[in-house]
């Protein structure tokens, strides 16, 4: 080997550790990469993705348009989009073999539905281009040296490295050796949760879904965070892709609030309420005899329909010429602007993901270079960034866990 190449270490075998070993050891060949995993099984994250499907990236190929998917990070991931997007991802892939398919809402998969595809090729595209994977290796501790870094591993072993990449997740060790070196650690809290919500509306109407509801949080901010989507029925209350994208917007703010906020939901938003009014004043006219709870004129379940004309006073046995003006009034408001309150937050599948992390300024993007500490580089969701549900984070990990690869081994 050269004398002069260069010793790279990566701590953390997640997404963003093992493509940026993966982008050091294969555009730098010359490089000895080590890669050091503290589990015995690495991309556990990756395993359980997309119900076991893993979600690799999102059909959004406009670098402007990818950023407004990130609550945290957006701004500072536009230019390395520009350089490493997810048509990249998706071509990188394809380069190993491994083709994705796109869903209807945008989600990109291995065409097998097999989270283990897209692990197996990691590991097997690491292990070519000569990566040294380490499995059950914690690191204790980094110490900068003059010409490098040290690093102690809990087993005993010590490695030196001319450069060092963290890619740790929201690891508390990841924290505490970015922080030892004189980095700030943004406040990590959870992001993409579900709402925990005891309300008779919702009893025994779990696995009850809507397409398209408009949700608006209320945390006491000046400005309300607002979202509009599929919507889940839960046994603990709501859920799906419009609860989980307001979760990850106001991560912070419910966080501030122990979880406690206001909920106001829309089932109709393709509606405005004028029309709707028109609408169910069309249906009293024409069906007047007919029961109300019986005969849902509008776009909701109708197990949803009957629980919510109950909840305004109406019977089974009303009917529609029976309908009052004040009991319309208050149907329409239900329908458009329910009000809910959220008492806590659950969890969404095994798929963890934190806002907070490394303080944004700190992070040279064109090289993923530490701005404190030269030679140390970040990728992943150490960083103080984090997308919102449907391969967005993993688009994260794949462009900064790259840009870091190519920088580390380059002279």
């Amino acid at each position: 080997m050269p004398s002069d190449s260069r010793s790279i270490v990566v701590v953390g075998g997640g997404a963003a550790g093992f493509f940026g070993a993966i982008a050091c050891a294969s555009q730098h060949p010359n490089t000895r990469v080590t890669l050091l995993e503290a589990a015995r099984q690495p991309l556990a994250k990756v395993r359980v993705s997309g119900g076991g499907r893993c979600n690799v990236t999102h059909a959004c190929f406009d670098p402007a348009l990818l950023v407004q998917h990130y609550p945290r990070g957006g701004k500072a991931l536009r230019s390395p989009f520009s350089r490493f997007q997810a048509r990249d991802t998706v071509a990188w892939f394809e380069s190993q073999g491994v083709m994705l398919k796109t869903e209807a809402d945008g989600r990109m998969f291995p065409i097998t539905d097999d989270s283990a595809t897209i692990v197996d090729c990691l590991m097997e595209t690491a292990r070519a281009v000569g990566v040294k994977l380490w499995q059950g290796a914690a690191v204790k501790a980094v110490t900068r040296k003059e010409d490098g870094f040290r690093v102690d591993v809990k087993a005993g072993e010590v490695l030196s490295c001319d450069r060092l990449l963290l890619a740790t997740g929201s690891s508390p060790q990841g924290y505490a050796i970015a922080q030892a070196v004189g980095h700030t650690i943004e406040p990590p809290v959870p992001s993409l949760f579900t709402f925990n919500i005891t309300d008779t509306r919702l009893q025994d109407l779990a696995g009850v879904s809507v397409q398209n509801a408009h949700l608006r949080l209320q945390t006491g901010e000046k400005s309300h965070l607002e979202q509009t989507g599929p919507l889940l029925i839960t046994h603990w209350g709501l859920s799906g892709p419009a609860v989980l994208k307001l979760s990850a917007w106001g991560a912070r703010a419910l966080h501030d609030r122990q979880y406690k906020a206001t909920l106001l939901v829309n089932w109709l938003p393709q509606t405005n309420p004028d029309a709707l009014r028109q609408q169910l004043l069309a249906v009293k006219t024409q069906l007047p005899r007919r029961a109300i709870a019986t005969s849902c004129p509008v776009l909701i379940p109708r197990r949803l329909w009957e629980r919510l004309t109950s909840h305004v006073g109406i019977t089974a046995e009303t009917r529609w010429a029976e309908l009052s003006n004040k009991t319309l009034n208050l149907l329409i408001q239900e329908l458009t602007r329910g009000q809910y309150t959220i008492s806590g937050k659950g969890a969404f599948k095994e798929e963890f993901v934190t806002c907070g992390g490394v303080n944004l300024k700190e992070v040279d993007f064109k090289t993923m270079e530490s701005r404190l500490c030269p030679g140390l580089h970040f990728a992943g969701e150490i960083l103080d960034i984090d997308g919102v549900t449907g391969g967005f984070n993993f688009q994260s990990a794949w462009t900064t866990g790259w840009i870091a690869g190519q920088a580390m081994g380059a002279s």
